[in-house]
Protein backbone atom coordinates (compact mmCIF):
# COMPACT_ATOMS: atom_id res chain seq x y z
CA UNK A 1 0.00 0.00 0.00
CA UNK A 2 1.41 3.39 -0.99
CA UNK A 3 1.43 6.61 1.04
CA UNK A 4 1.27 4.71 4.31
CA UNK A 5 2.99 6.30 7.28
CA UNK A 6 4.93 3.68 9.15
CA UNK A 7 8.13 3.16 11.05
CA UNK A 8 10.16 -0.01 10.59
CA UNK A 9 11.39 -1.14 13.97
CA UNK A 10 14.44 -3.40 14.20
CA UNK A 11 15.77 -4.62 17.52
CA UNK A 12 19.54 -4.37 17.62
CA UNK A 13 20.37 -6.16 20.84
CA UNK A 14 20.08 -9.93 21.00
CA UNK A 15 19.02 -9.89 24.60
CA UNK A 16 16.77 -12.31 26.45
CA UNK A 17 14.20 -11.04 28.92
CA UNK A 18 12.93 -13.23 31.70
CA UNK A 19 9.22 -13.67 32.30
CA UNK A 20 9.31 -11.82 35.59
CA UNK A 21 11.80 -9.07 34.96
CA UNK A 22 13.78 -7.40 32.19
CA UNK A 23 17.36 -8.33 32.93
CA UNK A 24 19.03 -6.02 30.42
CA UNK A 25 18.34 -3.12 28.11
CA UNK A 26 16.58 -3.90 24.87
CA UNK A 27 17.43 -1.43 22.11
CA UNK A 28 15.10 -0.75 19.20
CA UNK A 29 15.94 1.21 16.10
CA UNK A 30 13.28 3.45 14.53
CA UNK A 31 12.93 5.38 11.32
CA UNK A 32 10.44 8.19 10.92
CA UNK A 33 7.02 7.49 9.43
CA UNK A 34 7.67 9.43 6.22
CA UNK A 35 11.39 8.68 5.86
CA UNK A 36 12.51 7.74 2.37
CA UNK A 37 9.33 8.90 0.63
CA UNK A 38 11.00 11.79 -1.18
CA UNK A 39 8.55 14.31 0.27
CA UNK A 40 9.23 18.03 0.01
CA UNK A 41 9.67 19.74 3.38
CA UNK A 42 6.33 21.49 3.26
CA UNK A 43 4.43 18.33 2.35
CA UNK A 44 6.22 16.43 5.11
CA UNK A 45 5.21 19.02 7.69
CA UNK A 46 1.63 19.22 6.43
CA UNK A 47 1.24 15.45 6.75
CA UNK A 48 2.59 15.55 10.30
CA UNK A 49 0.20 18.36 11.22
CA UNK A 50 -2.81 16.54 9.80
CA UNK A 51 -1.93 13.40 11.76
CA UNK A 52 -1.58 15.45 14.94
CA UNK A 53 -4.89 17.25 14.44
CA UNK A 54 -6.73 13.99 13.76
CA UNK A 55 -5.28 12.34 16.86
CA UNK A 56 -6.15 15.33 19.07
CA UNK A 57 -9.71 15.50 17.73
CA UNK A 58 -10.34 11.83 18.39
CA UNK A 59 -8.85 12.08 21.87
CA UNK A 60 -11.27 14.90 22.68
CA UNK A 61 -14.28 13.07 21.28
CA UNK A 62 -13.62 9.92 23.27
CA UNK A 63 -15.44 8.78 26.35
CA UNK A 64 -13.93 5.30 26.13
CA UNK A 65 -11.26 3.91 28.38
CA UNK A 66 -8.70 3.82 25.56
CA UNK A 67 -9.09 7.23 23.90
CA UNK A 68 -6.71 6.95 20.97
CA UNK A 69 -6.92 6.64 17.23
CA UNK A 70 -5.69 3.38 15.68
CA UNK A 71 -4.27 3.64 12.17
CA UNK A 72 -6.91 5.90 10.67
CA UNK A 73 -6.87 8.37 7.80
CA UNK A 74 -7.62 12.07 7.90
CA UNK A 75 -8.02 13.74 4.49
CA UNK A 76 -6.01 10.96 2.91
CA UNK A 77 -3.15 11.14 5.41
CA UNK A 78 -2.65 8.16 7.75
CA UNK A 79 -2.60 9.16 11.41
CA UNK A 80 -0.36 6.32 12.56
CA UNK A 81 3.14 7.51 13.46
CA UNK A 82 4.93 4.23 14.16
CA UNK A 83 4.55 0.51 13.57
CA UNK A 84 6.50 -1.95 15.68
CA UNK A 85 7.37 -5.28 14.06
CA UNK A 86 7.12 -8.23 16.44
CA UNK A 87 6.31 -11.93 16.30
CA UNK A 88 3.97 -13.92 18.54
CA UNK A 89 3.88 -17.63 19.35
CA UNK A 90 5.97 -20.75 18.78
CA UNK A 91 6.92 -20.92 15.99
CA UNK A 92 6.85 -17.09 15.78
CA UNK A 93 4.23 -15.49 13.53
CA UNK A 94 4.93 -11.89 12.42
CA UNK A 95 2.65 -9.02 13.43
CA UNK A 96 3.01 -5.26 12.98
CA UNK A 97 1.36 -3.19 15.66
CA UNK A 98 0.70 0.52 16.00
CA UNK A 99 2.97 1.80 18.77
CA UNK A 100 0.69 3.78 21.07
CA UNK A 101 1.51 5.50 24.36
CA UNK A 102 -2.18 6.41 24.68
CA UNK A 103 -3.59 2.91 25.23
CA UNK A 104 -2.74 -0.22 27.19
CA UNK A 105 -4.01 -3.37 25.50
CA UNK A 106 -1.76 -5.25 23.07
CA UNK A 107 -3.81 -7.01 20.40
CA UNK A 108 -3.66 -8.43 16.91
CA UNK A 109 -6.19 -9.96 14.52
CA UNK A 110 -6.57 -13.74 14.83
CA UNK A 111 -7.94 -16.60 12.79
CA UNK A 112 -10.68 -17.50 12.01
CA UNK A 113 -11.38 -13.73 12.09
CA UNK A 114 -15.08 -13.74 11.16
CA UNK A 115 -15.20 -9.92 11.10
CA UNK A 116 -11.79 -8.33 10.48
CA UNK A 117 -10.20 -5.56 8.45
CA UNK A 118 -7.76 -6.28 5.63
CA UNK A 119 -4.08 -6.60 6.45
CA UNK A 120 -0.97 -7.44 4.46
CA UNK A 121 0.29 -10.16 6.82
CA UNK A 122 -1.57 -13.43 7.48
CA UNK A 123 -3.87 -13.39 10.49
CA UNK A 124 -2.27 -14.79 13.64
CA UNK A 125 -3.27 -18.45 14.00
CA UNK A 126 -3.45 -19.39 17.71
CA UNK A 127 -3.99 -23.07 16.91
CA UNK A 128 -0.43 -23.43 15.59
CA UNK A 129 1.36 -21.95 18.62
CA UNK A 130 2.63 -24.52 21.13
CA UNK A 131 3.19 -21.84 23.81
CA UNK A 132 -0.23 -20.17 23.74
CA UNK A 133 -2.70 -20.38 26.60
CA UNK A 134 -6.08 -18.80 27.30
CA UNK A 135 -6.76 -16.68 30.37
CA UNK A 136 -9.72 -17.28 32.65
CA UNK A 137 -12.34 -14.65 33.29
CA UNK A 138 -11.50 -14.54 37.01
CA UNK A 139 -7.77 -13.92 36.41
CA UNK A 140 -6.04 -10.70 37.43
CA UNK A 141 -5.24 -10.01 33.78
CA UNK A 142 -8.87 -10.25 32.77
CA UNK A 143 -9.94 -8.08 35.69
CA UNK A 144 -7.56 -5.38 34.40
CA UNK A 145 -9.63 -4.88 31.26
CA UNK A 146 -12.22 -2.08 31.14
CA UNK A 147 -14.82 -4.43 29.58
CA UNK A 148 -14.57 -8.21 29.92
CA UNK A 149 -16.84 -11.21 30.39
CA UNK A 150 -16.81 -14.99 30.74
CA UNK A 151 -17.07 -17.16 27.68
CA UNK A 152 -20.09 -19.45 27.45
CA UNK A 153 -19.97 -22.94 25.91
CA UNK A 154 -22.34 -21.86 23.14
CA UNK A 155 -20.08 -19.16 21.68
CA UNK A 156 -16.70 -19.25 23.48
CA UNK A 157 -14.62 -21.72 25.48
CA UNK A 158 -16.13 -21.92 28.96
CA UNK A 159 -14.70 -19.52 31.58
CA UNK A 160 -12.38 -17.90 29.02
CA UNK A 161 -11.76 -14.14 29.27
CA UNK A 162 -13.59 -12.35 26.46
CA UNK A 163 -12.69 -8.67 26.02
CA UNK A 164 -14.11 -5.68 24.19
CA UNK A 165 -11.85 -2.66 23.78
CA UNK A 166 -13.04 0.56 22.14
CA UNK A 167 -11.33 3.70 20.86
CA UNK A 168 -12.19 7.36 20.42
CA UNK A 169 -13.05 7.05 16.73
CA UNK A 170 -15.56 4.26 17.58
CA UNK A 171 -13.20 1.53 16.42
CA UNK A 172 -13.53 -1.61 18.49
CA UNK A 173 -11.89 -5.02 18.91
CA UNK A 174 -13.46 -8.08 20.55
CA UNK A 175 -11.87 -11.46 21.15
CA UNK A 176 -10.06 -13.68 23.67
CA UNK A 177 -7.40 -12.51 26.08
CA UNK A 178 -4.51 -14.91 25.56
CA UNK A 179 -0.93 -15.38 26.75
CA UNK A 180 2.00 -16.29 24.51
CA UNK A 181 5.65 -15.69 23.77
CA UNK A 182 6.64 -12.42 22.05
CA UNK A 183 9.73 -12.33 19.85
CA UNK A 184 11.37 -9.05 18.82
CA UNK A 185 12.28 -9.21 15.15
CA UNK A 186 15.95 -9.19 14.18
CA UNK A 187 17.48 -9.90 17.58
CA UNK A 188 16.22 -13.21 18.87
CA UNK A 189 15.04 -11.54 22.08
CA UNK A 190 11.89 -13.21 23.36
CA UNK A 191 9.47 -12.70 26.24
CA UNK A 192 7.31 -15.61 27.40
CA UNK A 193 3.94 -15.08 29.03
CA UNK A 194 2.77 -11.79 27.50
CA UNK A 195 -0.99 -11.21 27.62
CA UNK A 196 -2.57 -9.90 24.41
CA UNK A 197 -5.93 -9.67 22.74
CA UNK A 198 -6.64 -12.17 19.99
CA UNK A 199 -9.08 -10.05 18.00
CA UNK A 200 -11.89 -11.89 16.18
CA UNK A 201 -14.35 -9.05 15.64
CA UNK A 202 -12.52 -5.85 14.76
CA UNK A 203 -14.37 -2.89 13.34
CA UNK A 204 -13.07 0.57 12.46
CA UNK A 205 -10.93 2.50 10.03
CA UNK A 206 -7.69 0.53 10.22
CA UNK A 207 -5.79 1.46 7.07
CA UNK A 208 -2.15 1.96 8.00
CA UNK A 209 -1.08 -1.62 7.33
CA UNK A 210 -1.23 -2.59 10.99
CA UNK A 211 -2.45 -5.93 12.33
CA UNK A 212 -3.36 -4.43 15.70
CA UNK A 213 -2.06 -2.12 18.42
CA UNK A 214 0.76 -2.27 20.98
CA UNK A 215 -0.23 -0.25 24.04
CA UNK A 216 2.65 1.58 25.76
CA UNK A 217 0.43 3.38 28.28
CA UNK A 218 0.52 3.32 32.08
CA UNK A 219 -1.97 0.50 32.69
CA UNK A 220 -1.15 -3.08 33.79
CA UNK A 221 -1.73 -4.63 30.35
CA UNK A 222 0.65 -2.36 28.43
CA UNK A 223 3.91 -3.75 27.05
CA UNK A 224 6.20 -1.84 29.47
CA UNK A 225 4.03 -2.90 32.42
CA UNK A 226 3.99 -6.56 31.43
CA UNK A 227 7.75 -6.60 30.86
CA UNK A 228 8.07 -5.11 34.35
CA UNK A 229 10.64 -2.58 33.17
CA UNK A 230 11.43 0.33 35.43
CA UNK A 231 11.58 2.72 32.50
CA UNK A 232 11.57 3.15 28.76
CA UNK A 233 12.98 5.95 26.66
CA UNK A 234 13.23 7.27 23.13
CA UNK A 235 15.55 9.57 21.24
CA UNK A 236 14.28 10.93 17.91
CA UNK A 237 16.66 12.14 15.20
CA UNK A 238 15.65 14.96 12.83
CA UNK A 239 12.44 14.00 11.03
CA UNK A 240 13.74 15.28 7.68
CA UNK A 241 16.88 13.14 7.85
CA UNK A 242 17.64 9.47 7.33
CA UNK A 243 19.50 8.68 10.56
CA UNK A 244 17.80 6.08 12.74
CA UNK A 245 16.21 6.86 16.09
CA UNK A 246 16.34 4.74 19.22
CA UNK A 247 13.91 3.30 21.74
CA UNK A 248 15.22 1.63 24.89
CA UNK A 249 13.48 -0.61 27.42
CA UNK A 250 14.92 -0.70 30.95
CA UNK A 251 17.73 1.79 30.54
CA UNK A 252 20.83 1.24 32.70
CA UNK A 253 21.71 4.18 34.95
CA UNK A 254 25.02 5.00 33.26
CA UNK A 255 23.62 5.09 29.70
CA UNK A 256 21.39 8.08 30.40
CA UNK A 257 24.48 10.16 31.19
CA UNK A 258 25.39 10.39 27.50
CA UNK A 259 23.50 13.64 26.86
CA UNK A 260 24.98 17.03 26.00
CA UNK A 261 23.56 18.97 28.95
CA UNK A 262 22.02 18.80 32.36
CA UNK A 263 19.28 16.21 32.86
CA UNK A 264 15.90 17.82 33.60
CA UNK A 265 13.21 15.94 35.50
CA UNK A 266 9.53 16.62 36.16
CA UNK A 267 6.82 14.53 37.84
CA UNK A 268 4.43 12.34 35.85
CA UNK A 269 0.91 13.26 36.96
CA UNK A 270 -1.86 10.71 37.38
CA UNK A 271 -5.30 11.50 35.98
CA UNK A 272 -7.89 9.07 37.37
CA UNK A 273 -10.24 9.96 34.51
CA UNK A 274 -7.58 9.01 31.92
CA UNK A 275 -5.05 6.81 33.74
CA UNK A 276 -3.29 5.65 30.58
CA UNK A 277 -1.85 9.01 29.45
CA UNK A 278 1.45 10.51 30.60
CA UNK A 279 0.43 13.87 32.12
CA UNK A 280 2.90 16.61 33.05
CA UNK A 281 2.68 19.74 35.17
CA UNK A 282 3.27 22.55 32.65
CA UNK A 283 3.58 25.93 34.36
CA UNK A 284 4.16 28.39 31.54
CA UNK A 285 5.74 29.25 28.16
CA UNK A 286 8.41 31.77 27.21
CA UNK A 287 9.01 33.00 23.66
CA UNK A 288 12.40 34.65 23.37
CA UNK A 289 12.56 36.97 26.37
CA UNK A 290 8.78 37.15 26.89
CA UNK A 291 7.04 34.99 29.49
CA UNK A 292 3.51 34.72 28.12
CA UNK A 293 0.67 35.99 30.31
CA UNK A 294 -0.95 32.58 30.65
CA UNK A 295 -2.21 31.41 34.05
CA UNK A 296 -1.12 27.93 35.13
CA UNK A 297 -4.78 26.91 35.12
CA UNK A 298 -4.67 26.86 31.29
CA UNK A 299 -2.38 23.79 31.49
CA UNK A 300 -3.82 22.16 34.60
CA UNK A 301 -6.17 19.22 34.95
CA UNK A 302 -9.64 20.28 36.04
CA UNK A 303 -12.02 17.51 37.10
CA UNK A 304 -10.20 15.05 34.84
CA UNK A 305 -10.19 17.27 31.73
CA UNK A 306 -7.64 19.53 30.09
CA UNK A 307 -4.08 19.30 31.32
CA UNK A 308 -0.82 18.59 29.50
CA UNK A 309 0.35 15.25 28.10
CA UNK A 310 3.52 14.13 26.35
CA UNK A 311 2.87 11.76 23.47
CA UNK A 312 5.39 10.19 21.10
CA UNK A 313 2.48 9.17 18.86
CA UNK A 314 1.61 12.83 18.14
CA UNK A 315 3.87 14.65 15.69
CA UNK A 316 3.25 18.33 16.45
CA UNK A 317 2.73 20.05 19.77
CA UNK A 318 -0.81 21.38 19.98
CA UNK A 319 -1.96 24.17 22.29
CA UNK A 320 -5.38 25.40 23.39
CA UNK A 321 -6.60 28.26 21.21
CA UNK A 322 -5.84 31.12 23.60
CA UNK A 323 -2.35 29.84 24.39
CA UNK A 324 -1.57 29.09 20.75
CA UNK A 325 -2.48 32.63 19.69
CA UNK A 326 -0.28 34.15 22.38
CA UNK A 327 2.66 32.01 21.21
CA UNK A 328 1.96 32.88 17.58
CA UNK A 329 1.71 36.62 18.23
CA UNK A 330 4.86 36.72 20.37
CA UNK A 331 6.74 34.75 17.72
CA UNK A 332 5.62 37.13 14.95
CA UNK A 333 6.41 40.24 16.99
CA UNK A 334 9.97 39.11 17.71
CA UNK A 335 10.82 37.73 14.27
CA UNK A 336 9.46 40.91 12.57
CA UNK A 337 8.72 39.46 9.12
CA UNK A 338 5.53 39.78 7.03
CA UNK A 339 2.85 37.16 7.59
CA UNK A 340 2.15 34.75 4.72
CA UNK A 341 -1.55 35.01 3.92
CA UNK A 342 -3.99 33.51 1.45
CA UNK A 343 -3.42 29.80 2.17
CA UNK A 344 -6.26 28.88 4.50
CA UNK A 345 -5.60 25.12 4.13
CA UNK A 346 -2.10 25.31 5.62
CA UNK A 347 -2.26 24.33 9.31
CA UNK A 348 0.84 26.37 10.14
CA UNK A 349 1.44 30.03 10.87
CA UNK A 350 4.15 31.20 8.46
CA UNK A 351 6.22 34.33 7.79
CA UNK A 352 7.90 35.41 4.56
CA UNK A 353 11.69 35.71 4.65
CA UNK A 354 14.37 36.68 2.11
CA UNK A 355 15.45 33.71 0.02
CA UNK A 356 18.21 31.64 1.61
CA UNK A 357 18.35 33.98 4.58
CA UNK A 358 18.41 32.69 8.14
CA UNK A 359 16.36 35.17 10.10
CA UNK A 360 16.47 35.49 13.86
CA UNK A 361 14.21 33.04 15.66
CA UNK A 362 13.60 33.32 19.42
CA UNK A 363 13.83 30.25 21.59
CA UNK A 364 10.70 28.55 22.82
CA UNK A 365 10.89 27.52 26.47
CA UNK A 366 8.40 25.22 28.21
CA UNK A 367 8.41 25.58 31.99
CA UNK A 368 7.47 22.38 33.85
CA UNK A 369 7.43 21.68 37.54
CA UNK A 370 11.12 21.29 38.37
CA UNK A 371 12.30 21.32 34.74
CA UNK A 372 12.78 23.63 31.77
CA UNK A 373 12.57 22.42 28.16
CA UNK A 374 14.54 24.96 26.12
CA UNK A 375 13.71 24.20 22.49
CA UNK A 376 16.29 25.08 19.83
CA UNK A 377 15.30 26.60 16.51
CA UNK A 378 15.01 23.30 14.64
CA UNK A 379 12.58 21.90 17.21
CA UNK A 380 9.83 24.41 16.69
CA UNK A 381 10.24 26.10 13.30
CA UNK A 382 10.84 24.85 9.77
CA UNK A 383 11.77 26.66 6.56
CA UNK A 384 10.75 25.93 2.97
CA UNK A 385 11.25 27.64 -0.38
CA UNK A 386 8.08 28.68 -2.19
CA UNK A 387 7.75 30.66 -5.44
CA UNK A 388 11.25 32.11 -5.19
CA UNK A 389 11.01 33.13 -1.55
CA UNK A 390 11.62 31.53 1.79
CA UNK A 391 8.85 30.74 4.26
CA UNK A 392 9.47 30.40 7.98
CA UNK A 393 6.74 28.44 9.78
CA UNK A 394 5.88 27.78 13.40
CA UNK A 395 5.78 24.00 13.87
CA UNK A 396 3.03 24.13 16.49
CA UNK A 397 -0.67 23.79 15.87
CA UNK A 398 -3.88 25.01 17.45
CA UNK A 399 -5.65 22.19 19.25
CA UNK A 400 -8.34 21.53 21.82
CA UNK A 401 -8.36 21.82 25.58
CA UNK A 402 -5.48 19.37 26.12
CA UNK A 403 -1.92 20.62 25.61
CA UNK A 404 0.06 17.88 23.83
CA UNK A 405 3.86 17.83 23.56
CA UNK A 406 4.57 16.10 20.25
CA UNK A 407 7.59 14.25 18.90
CA UNK A 408 8.79 17.05 16.58
CA UNK A 409 9.56 19.13 19.66
CA UNK A 410 11.46 16.17 21.12
CA UNK A 411 14.00 15.82 18.29
CA UNK A 412 17.58 15.19 19.43
CA UNK A 413 16.39 14.88 23.00
CA UNK A 414 16.67 11.73 25.07
CA UNK A 415 13.31 11.40 26.85
CA UNK A 416 13.05 8.90 29.69
CA UNK A 417 9.75 7.66 31.14
CA UNK A 418 10.80 6.67 34.67
CA UNK A 419 7.88 4.44 35.57
CA UNK A 420 9.31 3.27 38.86
CA UNK A 421 9.69 6.81 40.23
CA UNK A 422 6.82 8.38 38.27
CA UNK A 423 8.83 11.10 36.59
CA UNK A 424 9.85 12.17 33.11
CA UNK A 425 13.46 13.15 32.41
CA UNK A 426 15.01 14.65 29.31
CA UNK A 427 18.37 15.89 28.11
CA UNK A 428 19.73 17.12 24.71
CA UNK A 429 21.44 14.24 22.91
CA UNK A 430 22.93 13.14 19.60
CA UNK A 431 20.25 10.55 19.00
CA UNK A 432 21.98 8.80 16.11
CA UNK A 433 24.93 8.08 18.44
CA UNK A 434 23.02 6.96 21.51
Amino acid sequence: MQNLAFVIVTLLAALAISRCNAAATVRMQLTHADAGRGLAARELMQRMALRSKARAARRLSSSASAPVSPGTYDNGVPTTEYLVHLAIGTPPQPVQLTLDTGSDLIWTQCQPCPACFDQALPYFDPSTSSTLSLTSCDSTLCQGLPVASCGSPKFWPNQTCVYTYSYGDKSVTTGFLEVDKFTFVGAGASVPGVAFGCGLFNNGVFKSNETGIAGFGRGPLSLPSQLKVGNFSHCFTAVNGLKPSTVLLDLPADLYKSGRGAVQSTPLIQNPANPTFYYLSLKGITVGSTRLPVPESEFTLKNGTGGTIIDSGTAMTSLPTRVYRLVRDAFAAQVKLPVVSGNTTDPYFCLSAPLRAKPYVPKLVLHFEGATMDLPRENYVFEVEDAGSSILCLAIIEGGEVTTIGNFQQQNMHVLYDLQNSKLSFVPAQCDKL
